[in-house]
């Protein structure tokens, strides 16, 4: 593992010189590619930094204990020891998912669809919850939140929301999220205390960039309506929502966060760029591997991925089998657990693309 860090490493001092030199500089394709692979090094250059200096304390810390005769002195040492040791353990489990392969959309951002399922008002409470879960994630890692359409209920549901999250590894980290969740709890409405099932459906896409997908205006229906909120009111009395059919393929995409009807198409025009780019990708890996399945499941919108059982404070993806007693947390946003189980899962075995 020493080894592939100190290579990443060199690598990324490589680049620090390159991205420097004015030939590469004014080239913005290389410019870019080379920017795009030092990000993607550094967080190996900073593990390989901390590991060779954990190495090095190890090293001067035993040097210490086999020259001292003092008793209390040795004692210290061996502790010290103890914690460099964990510390150690600790930076080779990093590194084994940091250096796992990458697909080629890890680096995309993310455009995030959850809906309510079966359980009315139900489902879309526990909507509402699994939106906070995912920002608070975005919180955690850095992600920048941009919302694009979110219709809520009179109850403080939500029917349907639809963002954009931004940052390094969006899509690697958040693209097992498609699936739909199944929660199993006591509504507050429920008098009985009967505990009550009911279901949301996310979808992940990456983002599309403008390079990707090329659409035919006349291709597109634009509709225009008014922005509505909870329950139906109108928040705004100008035509400024917009929604964009894609008479192809019949993709419907919609955006009202916007006060101006220019902002909200150019919105909307993201998000069928990304749905687009989503079929066309789907289509070319069921080509190309017809009879394969993945270690975490089809990905697709209506296979059952997830448990969250509130008595038993319990969440378990069914795809890997993985069980964790940590509800509470995990939908206050602490989700590393069960990602980097799915990631190992899913990118362990060498299969994926490499950048």
């Amino acid at each position: 593992m020493i080894e592939k860090l100190e290579n990443a490493a060199l690598r990324y001092d490589e680049l620090m010189h390159l991205i420097a030199e004015p030939d590469v500089m004014n080239d913005k394709e290389r410019y870019t590619a080379a920017l795009r692979e030092q990000a993607q090094l550094e967080p190996l250059t900073d593990l390989y930094r901390r590991m060779r200096a954990l190495l090095e304390e190890r090293d001067t810390l035993a040097a210490l204990a086999r020259e001292t005769t003092d008793e209390t002195e040795k004692q210290w040492l061996h502790e010290e020891g103890k914690r460099v040791e964990a510390e150690l353990a600790a930076a080779e489990e990093s590194g084994k998912l940091l250096l796992l392969p990458r697909g080629k959309d890890d680096d995309r951002n993310v455009v995030m669809e959850i809906r309510g399922g079966a359980g009315g008002d139900e489902a879309a409470l526990f909507a509402a919850d699994l939106m906070k879960m995912y920002l608070h994630y975005a919180a955690d890692h850095e992600l920048t939140y941009e919302e694009v359409d979110v219709s809520q209920t009179d109850l403080g549901g939500v029917k349907e929301a639809v963002f954009v999250l931004s940052g390094r590894d969006a899509f690697r980290r958040l693209q097992f999220e498609s699936g739909v969740h199944r929660v199993q709890r006591v509504p507050e409405t429920e008098a009985g205390g009967r505990i009550h099932t009911s279901t949301v459906t996310v979808a992940v896409l990456p983002e599309a960039g403008d390079i990707d997908v090329t659409i035919d205006p006349g291709d597109l229906r634009v509709d225009t309506y008014r922005s509505s909120g909870a329950g139906g009111q109108h928040v705004n009395k100008t035509e400024s929502a917009i929604r964009i059919t894609h008479l192809p393929t019949g993709i419907v995409v919609s955006c009202q966060n916007e006060r101006s009807q220019i902002q909200n198409r150019e919105t909307a025009m993201r998000m069928l760029k990304s749905k687009l780019y989503d079929l066309y990708r789907t289509e070319a890996e069921n080509k190309m591997a017809a009879d394969r399945r993945s270690q975490v499941g089809t990905g697709e919108r209506s296979e059952r991925i997830r448990t969250y059982n509130f008595p038993q404070n319990r969440v378990t993806d069914h795809r890997i089998g993985l069980t964790l007693y940590k509800l509470d947390r995990f939908l206050g946003g602490d989700m590393d657990e069960l990602i980097e189980a799915l990631l190992l899962a899913k990118y362990g075995d060498g299969s994926a693309e490499k950048p």
